[in-house]
Protein backbone atom coordinates (compact mmCIF):
# COMPACT_ATOMS: atom_id res chain seq x y z
CA UNK A 1 0.00 0.00 0.00
CA UNK A 2 1.40 3.45 -1.06
CA UNK A 3 2.26 5.96 1.68
CA UNK A 4 -0.56 8.18 0.34
CA UNK A 5 -3.65 5.57 1.04
CA UNK A 6 -1.75 5.02 4.35
CA UNK A 7 -2.27 8.56 5.43
CA UNK A 8 -5.66 8.94 4.01
CA UNK A 9 -6.67 5.90 6.00
CA UNK A 10 -5.36 6.93 9.24
CA UNK A 11 -6.84 9.92 8.82
CA UNK A 12 -10.14 8.63 8.60
CA UNK A 13 -9.48 6.10 11.31
CA UNK A 14 -7.96 8.62 13.94
CA UNK A 15 -11.17 9.46 15.65
CA UNK A 16 -11.98 6.01 16.27
CA UNK A 17 -8.68 5.52 17.38
CA UNK A 18 -9.63 7.99 20.14
CA UNK A 19 -12.81 6.38 21.03
CA UNK A 20 -11.48 3.44 21.68
CA UNK A 21 -8.49 4.30 24.03
CA UNK A 22 -8.76 8.20 25.04
CA UNK A 23 -5.46 8.24 26.73
CA UNK A 24 -4.08 8.79 23.51
CA UNK A 25 -3.21 12.26 22.65
CA UNK A 26 -3.96 14.05 19.29
CA UNK A 27 0.17 14.56 19.78
CA UNK A 28 0.28 10.48 20.08
CA UNK A 29 -2.35 9.86 17.01
CA UNK A 30 0.07 12.03 15.06
CA UNK A 31 3.15 10.60 15.83
CA UNK A 32 1.79 6.86 15.42
CA UNK A 33 0.76 8.08 11.68
CA UNK A 34 -0.03 4.25 11.22
CA UNK A 35 2.66 2.55 12.04
CA UNK A 36 1.87 -0.53 14.21
CA UNK A 37 5.04 -1.06 16.30
CA UNK A 38 4.75 2.99 16.99
CA UNK A 39 1.08 2.78 18.52
CA UNK A 40 1.86 -0.34 20.57
CA UNK A 41 4.34 1.43 22.85
CA UNK A 42 2.01 4.23 22.65
CA UNK A 43 -0.92 2.38 23.90
CA UNK A 44 1.16 0.46 26.64
CA UNK A 45 2.78 3.77 27.24
CA UNK A 46 -0.72 5.47 27.67
CA UNK A 47 -2.82 3.00 29.54
CA UNK A 48 -0.11 0.74 31.17
CA UNK A 49 -0.72 -2.28 29.22
CA UNK A 50 1.82 -5.44 28.89
CA UNK A 51 3.31 -5.71 25.51
CA UNK A 52 0.71 -8.84 25.02
CA UNK A 53 -2.16 -6.91 26.28
CA UNK A 54 -1.96 -4.05 24.31
CA UNK A 55 -1.25 -6.40 20.79
CA UNK A 56 -4.83 -8.34 21.94
CA UNK A 57 -6.59 -4.77 22.03
CA UNK A 58 -5.07 -3.51 18.82
CA UNK A 59 -5.86 -7.06 17.16
CA UNK A 60 -9.34 -7.36 18.51
CA UNK A 61 -10.12 -3.92 17.29
CA UNK A 62 -8.32 -4.41 13.77
CA UNK A 63 -10.90 -7.26 12.94
CA UNK A 64 -13.72 -4.78 13.83
CA UNK A 65 -12.35 -2.02 11.35
CA UNK A 66 -10.61 -4.60 8.67
CA UNK A 67 -10.37 -1.74 6.31
CA UNK A 68 -7.39 -0.11 8.26
CA UNK A 69 -3.98 -1.22 6.89
CA UNK A 70 -0.96 -0.11 9.07
CA UNK A 71 2.42 0.28 7.62
CA UNK A 72 4.37 -1.97 9.27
Amino acid sequence: MNEDRIQGNWKQFKGKIREQWGKLTDDDVDVIAGKRDQFLGKLQERHGLAKEEAEKQLDEWHKRHPDFRFDR
